[in-house]
């Protein structure tokens, strides 16, 4: 009985199983083959891809840094151009250095009685003279009197 219904039987050959077994373990090896391959060829392509970004982040980086540098440098530049503090007074209006005022003849100067008050608050004579730009003697003789 013919199951091919309608089509000729196919025609075996001698040896025909261990034949067609053969063709498939041939086959399967292959397909494993291809398959290792095809793993060994992906495995290549992310090791590349991943060593151009790993370029590509490595040369934004260094841009960055010289950037930073560049704007620091900048920076500094600028700091060290202005003035540490703004010069007011009597120096940025003229120019010049401020000198030290006569003052022998102000009130404070030689107020006696502001000599005595000080010195019952407990100021020492030293300290008096320094303040009042006198002598210790003169301050001396002032608080005598």
């Amino acid at each position: 009985m013919d199951s091919s219904w309608g089509r000729p039987a196919r025609p075996t050959v001698a040896g025909g199983r261990d034949e067609r077994e053969q063709q498939r373990a041939e086959a399967r090896e292959r397909r494993a083959a291809e398959r290792v391959a095809a793993a060994e060829a992906r495995t290549d392509a992310r090791a590349s891809a991943r060593e151009v970004q790993s370029q590509q982040r490595e040369r934004l980086r260094e841009e960055r840094r010289s950037e930073e540098e560049q704007r620091r440098a900048t920076a500094a530049d600028a700091r060290d151009a202005r003035p540490k503090r703004r010069s007011t007074g009597s120096l940025a209006r003229t120019g010049h250095a401020s000198e030290e005022r006569d003052t022998s003849h102000y009130a404070t100067e030689r107020d006696l009685d502001r000599l005595r008050l000080l010195a019952r608050r407990g100021a020492s004579i030293p300290a008096l003279a320094h303040a009042f730009k006198l002598s210790e003697d003169e301050v001396a003789a002032a608080l005598a009197d």
